[in-house]
């Protein structure tokens, strides 16, 4: 694997969630989502970027017809919430049943926007699911109907999750060392 290199990264602490237990987690949430929306019109949306990574392999995950859809948002003030959407979703969710797929949840204040304007849309249902949960941190209380991970309240990279744009491309998920956050 390519990745031997990664773990030589001085940022990088220490692998928080290996890629297996990342790979089961996802397959687990693809069967219960299979099962759940059987029959459904089913529409995954994620965010750009970090979540492009968990969508695709869940999708493949999910044993149903199903479209993919993105939407990008940009932060007023980071940490805050107050976002804008930068790219828009291509399709209409006018009457399907949408699953946003996240990579990691914290705050919720970025996913309870989002949620608002997705409302607003008339989908025939809305629900979430995320790869990580950073529930400890939670400001707003959210219904998330697939969890796969928690884990603790430590700035990470990997899968997706980035550090200045980099290193979204490891297969799991890292720590990185105290000094770098500084």
């Amino acid at each position: 694997m390519g990745f031997y290199h990664s773990m030589h990264d001085p940022a990088i602490e220490g692998i928080l969630v290996s890629t297996e237990v990342i790979a089961d987690t996802v397959s687990e949430l693809g069967r219960r989502i299979t099962a759940d929306y059987a029959g459904k019109n089913l529409a995954l949306v994620t965010v750009l970027r970090g979540g492009v990574i968990f969508l695709a392999d869940l999708c493949r995950e999910i044993d149903l017809p199903l479209s993919l859809d993105f939407m990008a948002i940009s932060s007023y003030s980071p940490g805050a919430g107050a976002v804008r959407i930068t790219k828009d979703l291509d399709d209409s969710i006018t009457g399907r049943d949408v699953l946003v797929v996240e990579d990691i949840i914290d705050t919720g204040l970025t996913l309870n926007y989002l949620l608002s304007v997705l409302r607003q849309r008339d989908p025939a249902s809305l629900a979430v699911c995320t790869l990580f949960d950073k529930d400890v941190r939670r400001l707003v209380d959210l219904p998330i109907e697939y969890s796969g991970i928690r884990i603790p309240d430590r700035f990470v990279i990997g899968y997706g999750l980035d550090l200045m744009g980099r290193y979204r491309n490891l297969p799991f998920l890292a720590t990185l060392r105290e000094e770098v956050m500084e």
